[in-house]
């Protein structure tokens, strides 16, 4: 009887105060809204898009020309295989005109029209700097290739990592609202006992306090929230506004074992490739300076001529005389640079030193590659415990919470115990979303490294389901 004529008297007051607080927010949601809000057509962008998205970046459009650069440059090594054929021709036409004085002889006079092309043709049978060369720009070509492929990847996994980070901030945004809405409501309950003179200023007071409290938070994770979209936006290379799906699911679920990680990535990492190519360019340039002191042998042909109109050298001038010659030369030629002080030598042996020096690289980087694939995969088995832990805590603080209230209604506890409920429910909620935010980038982060995919399906090798208690029976 005792607890309607409480509620009952509390009613009115707790209407009237719930609608204050209400346009309250409505006044400070609009304002931050109307700060962050962008008039465009909006676009949904989900998950799976961001491979194709992503080609846009400039970035990875700067790594493509550098690819065509290094294709353009192995073509212009390999041409020095064939024949290289140069035409030369002195004075198109060329005129002479002149005198010329002796006491002891006739005077002669010139005046003459002339053409002198000729054509040189060089074909380098053996080159010995020709071969390093080739296999160095060839090298060079995959290297590009790689190297876009290396940044196309780390592109989509930070590409990733901000629409997570987007997604969290949005699922952070309900949460707020949510213990926004409960400060609201312990805050009329402890109005409207202060009203009815069962309640105490004290109550109000801290009620408030929370409440102040949850609107800064709830305004921080908006302007948060914004942020993240800016930065997803800006990878992605975006000139519409967009939208993505707000709730937050699991990826998909891992089921390779930890060595196969380890040992398909080894096999398949681009950098570790890249490594490898580069001490092979050190290899052949190292070759380049001991094949500079080798012979080369090339054949050459030389086919000159000369067409003349008037006369040259003459005491009387006929123009009407012409005249033409030609001479053609073919020969086998060889070029050796036997010495020079012993500078290609020491060239070689600091190239090899260069190559020797990646080895090291080589394996450092296969040492960093394991412990971060071991830091991913024993981090995503930590958040799976954790999504499973932070789900049965958000049942149990959700019940605490209920019958606080209904403990605190009868009189029988304080407001400081909803409160303190209320806050666990809280953090149950964003711990939960911290667990399957880190779950995914957890699986971004495994995929990068291991060049396996994520699965769909939770299963077992038996392809049975995993235990009760399992990350397979978290709804996706």
């Amino acid at each position: 009887m005792l607890r309607k004529i409480i509620n009952t008297t509390l009613f009115l007051p707790l209407s009237f105060f719930v609608t204050f607080q209400q346009s309250i927010l409505s006044e400070n949601k609009n304002f931050i809204d109307e700060i962050i809000r962008i008039d465009e057509d909006k676009i949904f962008i989900d998950h799976q898009e961001i491979k194709n998205i992503i080609l846009n970046n400039d970035e990875l459009k700067s790594l493509e020309e550098l690819i065509e650069a290094s294709s353009f440059n192995l073509s212009s090594k390999i041409a020095k295989r064939y024949p290289s054929i140069d035409l030369q021709a002195n004075g198109l036409p060329k005129y002479v005109a002149g005198r010329n004085y002796n006491s002891n002889s006739n005077t002669t006079k010139t005046s003459q029209f002339s053409v002198n092309p000729s054509l040189n043709i060089r074909w380098d049978l053996i080159d010995p700097l020709r071969g390093p060369e080739i296999k160095i720009a060839r090298e060079n070509l995959k290297i590009a290739k790689n190297n876009y492929e290396i940044k196309r990847k780390d592109l989509i996994q930070e590409a990733s990592t901000r629409y997570h980070k987007y997604q969290k901030s949005s699922q952070d945004i309900i949460n707020k609202k949510l213990a926004l809405d409960l400060s609201m409501t312990s805050l009329g309950n402890a109005q409207a006992k202060l009203d009815a003179g069962i309640g105490t200023k004290f109550e109000v007071l801290e009620a408030d306090a929370q409440l102040s409290r949850d609107k800064q938070a709830l305004y921080e994770k908006k302007i948060e929230h914004q942020i993240n979209k800016i930065s997803l936006k800006e990878i992605l290379n975006l000139k519409k506004d967009f939208e993505i799906k707000k709730e937050q699911k699991l990826l998909g679920y891992w089921n390779h074992k930890l060595n196969k990680n380890i040992r398909n990535s080894l096999e398949s990492n681009l950098s570790l490739k890249n490594i490898s190519l580069q001490k092979s360019i050190r290899d052949n340039e190292a070759n380049s300076f001991l094949n500079s002191n080798k012979p080369s042998i090339y054949i050459s042909n030389s086919l000159s001529s000369a067409f003349t109109k008037g006369d040259s050298l003459a005491i009387d001038i006929d123009p009407n005389e012409d005249g033409s010659s030609y001479s053609n030369t073919i020969s086998l030629n060889l070029s050796w640079n036997i010495f020079n002080g012993g500078q290609n030598i020491k060239s070689y042996k600091s190239r090899k030193s260069q190559a020797k020096g990646e080895e090291y690289s080589y394996n450092n980087l296969k040492s960093v590659l394991k412990t971060n694939i071991t830091k991913a995969y024993l981090n995503l088995k930590l958040n799976e415990e954790k999504i499973l832990s932070t789900s049965k805590e958000i049942l149990s603080t959700k019940e605490s919470l209920r019958l606080a209230r209904l403990r605190y209604d009868v009189g029988i506890s304080t407001l400081k115990d909803v409160l303190v409920r209320q806050k666990e429910l809280s953090d149950a909620k964003s711990k939960n979303i911290n667990a399957i935010y880190n779950y995914n980038l957890n699986l971004d982060e495994l995929e990068r490294l291991t060049f396996l995919e994520i699965s769909n399906n939770c299963l077992d090798n038996d392809n049975t389901i995993k235990q009760t208690e399992s990350i397979c029976n978290i709804p996706r």
